[in-house]
């Protein structure tokens, strides 16, 4: 990909005629997001979106003919014969990929699709409607934004968002944008069962009793953010969202027919190509350190397209309301003299204001929190 010289096209300008802070500030006002600019008609994205060039790269080896693939696994049987053979596909695919994607899950098909229907009818409707939840107040339980981190960041991505704090498994649906209501929670309903079974699943998986993960109330509080990634003009100099691990203990992700979501695996970026129906899972580092590095949270990012829209819906768990200030820790069974603990007893309160203070800046928060 010849990404260099088009990126330099955009950083050559004197820096004396550019005002990053006055620019980022003038957009955010707009209340409009990216979807803005291309109702706008813009041809060139603002410079505050241009990644540098190394965050756009592509793998450094050929991964052509490798057939990487993220893990596929069907639930179908996982009350039944077939859960030895689940648990250990879930064993496998989170110590060594951190991303997996699940079948026959329980959520029918239709809910999933009017879940994709919901998002982009709220994210289109005009203007001067949508910009009334627009808010960068993370205390707001309903609100629309474009980039969480956008006045921290380095570059800004090529996304709008809405977001529904559901705290303690509940949210009033009347606080939900009528135009994705029904949609956002029905399909909530059902994803909220899912957690369930993968508690217990990702329980087993660790060699501890089945409701040992829901004892610990870990993954109680839910943050729903459903993206949207316009086409873009310029692909090539921007992301969709920025090499990142996820706050969370897990992550259910619904994306669209379009793609863009790539895993770092091996030092290699790696497709998660949609699958009818299926819905993608993976490892947040809350859940990282409290497996002690036994389940992985490895990098992902989204790239930019000149198609679109790509819509998706992340559902991130986080530990109760009621445990907001309790220190977690790794799991203390999963201890020895040989597998001593690696990170200190942490909040996720403490946890999340570290990771929102430094922004999607392509690091890990991890190595902060290590012994």
């Amino acid at each position: 990909m010849e990404l260099i010289p088009m990126v330099e096209e955009h950083l050559i300008r004197p820096e004396t005629d550019y005002d990053r802070a006055k620019e980022v500030l003038d957009f955010d006002n707009t209340k409009a997001g990216v979807k803005g600019l291309v109702d706008s008609g813009v041809t060139k994205i603002p410079r505050f979106c241009v990644h540098p060039p190394e965050s756009l790269q592509d793998s450094p080896f050929d991964i052509q003919g490798m057939n990487l693939s993220v893990p596929i696994i069907d639930l179908g049987g996982s009350q039944s014969g077939r859960r030895k053979e689940i648990v250990e596909e879930i064993r496998k695919a989170s110590e060594t990929w951190g991303f997996f994607q699940v079948v026959n899950h329980g959520i029918p098909v239709s809910i999933m699709d009017e879940m994709i229907h919901g998002i982009r009818r709220f994210h289109e409707l005009p203007k001067e409607e949508k910009m009334l939840w627009y808010s960068r107040d993370f205390d707001q339980i309903v609100r629309y934004y474009c980039n969480g981190d956008l006045l921290i960041a380095k570059a800004a991505n090529w996304r709008d968002s809405i977001s529904c704090e559901y705290r303690d498994d509940t949210l009033d649906p009347e606080a939900i944008p009528q135009v994705c209501r029904n949609s956002i929670s029905e399909y909530m309903e059902h994803v909220l069962g899912l957690r369930d079974i993968l508690c217990e699943l990702l329980s087993e998986a660790l060699s501890l009793r089945s409701d040992y993960l829901a004892s610990l109330e870990c993954m109680k509080t839910e943050s729903l953010v459903c993206h949207y990634y316009p086409a873009c003009p310029e692909p090539d100099l921007t992301l969709g969202a920025t090499k990142h691990c996820d706050p969370s203990l897990i992550t259910i992700l619904l994306q669209d027919n379009i793609g863009a979501l790539q895993v770092l695996h091996h030092n290699n970026w790696v497709d998660v190509s949609p699958v009818k129906g299926a819905l993608v899972v993976n490892i947040g580092d809350f859940m990282q350190i409290i497996t002690n590095d036994k389940f992985k949270s490895v990098e992902h990012r989204v790239l930019a397209r000149s198609v679109g829209p790509r819509i998706s819906a992340a559902c991130f768990f986080y530990p109760s309301t009621r445990n907001k200030s309790k220190p977690y820790g790794p799991i203390k069974e999963l201890l020895s003299e040989v597998n001593p603990p690696l990170y200190r007893g942490i909040s996720h309160n403490e946890y999340l204001h570290y990771f929102a203070s430094k922004g999607l800046d392509g690091t890990s928060a991890l190595p902060h929190f290590k012994l």
